[in-house]
């Protein structure tokens, strides 16, 4: 029978992860300079209208239905064939599958936008298009089967409670095989245009993660509240540690740090929020901001042009994250959780999956993501030419400006 709080919850959830990838465009859109705004915008829009019709038509099948123990699963519900308003959601039997469906479609969404922060400024918009495609079909829908639809990696034992294998992760190392592609901008920006713009993406991504992290346990219940309350904790330690920590070492308390560090913490608590202690999320996102943070200012000294710094703050936030469930998850938090965490009692085994998987995953992500930008090169030209990078994409690629030029 539908439980009609928890209906009601999770539609309030799959809209808060909606809001999140808006709230990414304002993000990345203040990040880069006057001139290549609506260009890295469009780019996070199109995610959102163009994966839900692959959703609709075969991603959601190809995520959830058959191929159990698999690694991709079937067409049998493509068109959401075989179900209606009636259908129930069978992993709890208290939502419309409907609103399951929904709310995954959220996920998808903005995962692969995600990816589009590493090479702004030099992906033209048809290979994009072509990328946002290929890379839906071949690496996240397999990677949300694997995972959360009874596929390899769930059967294996691995856990990833909202997206740290399946959302950071994966669009973390793609990220950085996308940056080894495409090769540095020509034009170097003189920074933010817009730092206003930045904060108000970081506060919508944040109001959007309570969604996207308590919403995954389908229901209202105490580990609801759980991975709610370690959600805001953690992204509150790892903001304030990465302040304090280039305070320390740049001698200014920057905006920008500390709204990139407060993500890096919402990434890096994403796999664990509804598997560990408050007291391990504040752990967390203590962590997160020190690695995360030494982690970009790796990529700046190997000079990595991830304009965005997408590797540093989801691929790395989302490994480490699935890694220090490994060593925290806890059976008295979630009977999910069959293994303890390797430093609370449990075994080396627990934590060797969890490695093993991210670590896997990341690998093929990289490899896969690299070889597809060469065969879209073929098909279409990825890279934007000298001329369209100086006059900016808003101009060049999309004919629009968000600003008029001084």
């Amino acid at each position: 029978m539908i439980d009609t709080g928890s209906t009601g919850f999770m539609l309030i959830a799959a809209s808060l992860v909606m809001l999140m990838t808006p709230g990414l465009a304002f993000f990345y859109g203040g990040l880069v300079g006057r001139k290549n705004v609506l260009g890295i915008m469009i780019q996070s829009f199109v995610s959102l209208v163009w994966t839900t019709v692959l959703w609709f038509a075969f991603g959601y099948s190809l995520c959830f239905s058959g191929g159990e123990g698999g690694v991709i699963g079937n067409l049998n519900m493509a068109f959401l064939a075989g179900t209606d308003l009636n259908s129930i959601f069978t992993g709890n039997n208290q939502i419309p599958l409907y609103v399951f469906v929904a709310y995954q479609m959220m996920f998808a969404i903005i995962t692969p936008a995600l990816i589009s922060g590493a090479f702004t400024n030099r992906v033209r918009f048809p290979a994009y298009m072509i990328f946002l495609t290929l890379w839906l079909i071949c690496v996240y829908f397999p990677l949300v089967h694997m995972v959360w639809g009874n596929g390899l990696l769930a059967q294996w034992g691995v856990l990833d409670f909202a997206g740290g294998i399946v959302v950071h992760a994966s669009a973390g190392m793609a990220a950085l095989a996308s940056v080894f592609y495409v090769g540095k901008r020509n034009i170097i920006e003189r920074g933010p245009h817009s730092i206003p713009l930045v904060a108000l993406g970081t506060g919508l991504l944040w109001f959007g993660w309570y969604g996207f992290n308590a919403g995954s346990e389908f229901k209202v219940d105490n580990i609801t509240v759980a991975a709610f309350l370690n959600t805001d904790v953690a992204a509150s330690f790892a903001g304030v540690t990465w302040l304090f920590l280039a305070w320390i070492l740049e001698k200014k308390p920057k905006l920008i740090g500390l709204l990139t560090g407060s993500v890096a913490g919402l990434a890096t608590i994403t796999p664990a929020a509804g598997f560990i202690t408050i007291g391990h999320a504040a752990l967390i996102g203590i962590v997160a901001g020190v690695v995360c943070y030494f982690a970009v200012a790796l990529k700046n000294k190997l000079k990595w042009d991830d304009a965005l710094d997408v590797w540093g703050v989801h691929g790395v936030g989302g490994i480490l994250g699935v890694m220090m469930l490994g060593l925290f998850a806890s059976k008295a938090v979630n009977p999910m959780v069959t293994i303890d965490g390797l430093l609370i009692g449990g075994s080396w085994e627990f934590f060797m999956k969890q490695a093993v998987s991210v670590f896997a995953v990341g690998a093929y992500c990289f490899v896969f993501t690299y070889i597809m930008l060469k065969a879209i090169n073929l098909i279409t030209p990825v890279k934007v030419t000298r001329q369209e990078e100086e006059a900016g994409m808003d101009a060049s690629l999309h004919g629009e400006i968000a600003y008029e030029q001084d």
